[in-house]
């Protein structure tokens, strides 16, 4: 059987995309949102469902949402605004290919059974895309909202893990069960070191999902990954800016690039060499039509990178928090 960890590293690298599907931290996108009346941070979700589905029919190997749970405008970024596992569940209905990963979910200000039981849900409403990413959290001013320690949510995170790889067996009285069960194993990704040890996480993680970096950045950081964790998928993102201009050359800002295709599939090719096996495009920053833009990437630059036989096999299948790095 193929999972989405299969999927997701097939060919040896592939391409995603972080939601929000919108351009808002843009000169043009903050001039709407102002008139709009949208909080700043707040993106513009009028074209989500025509975007994700876009996607999927164009051959992203991944979308990627967030768990935000409240707006602070001290961080003024709400990501994609919807309830993480609701906002899932939607996707799984109206894609079919696409894996649909979470960056990440914060498990202790979460109820543990509840979050198992969602997760579950989504694996088989997707036909088995999901890819569960998990975090312990980095905005302290949450914790007290959720009723829950912040000082103590390292030992959280890990009475959490272990619950969801046995599907709450331990956790349950006799007779008692949780259904649905995954029809395979969650994957169980991982954001910074969610305060374990780099030798846990890459014992009981299945993957990685890196802070942004250029690929002399990620060659350290993979190779810091490796050495706990193996061959497990080491994961990342890039804020993007794809210009018009194929031959425009690659100018750097902070956590990505302005630049144009060519450029870009030289820097996807550098972060591969360098260990990262799939990265997630981030296009708020983006100043085109982000329909205009996939179908360039997925034109253009997919076809260098994602193996045509992954997609068939998938296809067929269906039918039927401020952290650096992982480890340091």
């Amino acid at each position: 059987m193929t999972t989405a960890l299969d999927t997701l590293k097939a060919g040896g690298f592939s391409i995603g995309l972080e939601a929000p599907l919108d351009h808002d931290w843009t000169p043009a996108g903050e001039a709407s949102r102002r008139l709009s009346g949208r909080l700043p941070g707040e993106p513009d979700l009028q074209q989500h469902a025509d975007l994700a589905c876009l996607a999927d029919h164009l051959g992203f190997r991944a979308l990627w949402v967030r768990d935000v749970p409240v707006y602070d405008p001290n961080f003024g970024d709400a990501a994609q605004v919807f309830e993480i596992f609701s906002y899932l569940g939607y996707l799984a209905g109206i894609t079919r290919d696409i894996l649909l990963g979470t960056a990440a979910v914060v498990l202790p200000l979460r109820e543990p059974l509840l979050t198992l039981k969602s997760a579950s849900t989504i694996q088989h409403l997707s036909h088995d895309r999901l890819l569960l990413g998990v975090a312990s959290g980095d905005r302290p001013v949450e914790y007290p909202l959720f009723d829950r320690d912040f000082a103590s949510r390292g030992a959280a995170f890990r009475e959490q893990i272990a619950l969801l790889r046995d599907n709450a067996r331990a956790q349950l009285p006799p007779g008692l069960a949780m259904l649905p069960r995954p029809p395979s194993a969650l994957p169980l990704l991982v954001a910074g070191l969610a305060q374990q040890t780099p030798e846990w996480i890459g014992a009981h993680m299945d993957g990685c999902l890196a802070y942004p970096g250029t690929p002399d950045d990620h060659l350290h950081r993979a190779a810091a990954w490796r050495r706990v964790a193996g061959d497990k998928p080491y994961i990342s993102f890039i804020h993007l800016d794809l210009v018009e201009d194929a031959n425009a050359p690659l100018h750097r800002f902070r956590f990505g690039a302005r630049t144009g295709r060519h450029a870009l599939i030289e820097e996807l090719r550098a972060l591969h060499a360098s260990g990262v096996h799939h990265i997630g495009l981030h296009l708020r920053r983006n100043t085109r039509p982000l329909d205009e833009t996939l179908r360039e990437i997925a034109e253009e630059v997919l076809p260098h990178f994602h193996a045509e036989s992954c997609k068939e096999t998938h296809r067929g299948e269906n039918e039927d928090e401020t952290q650096t790095y992982c480890v340091s």
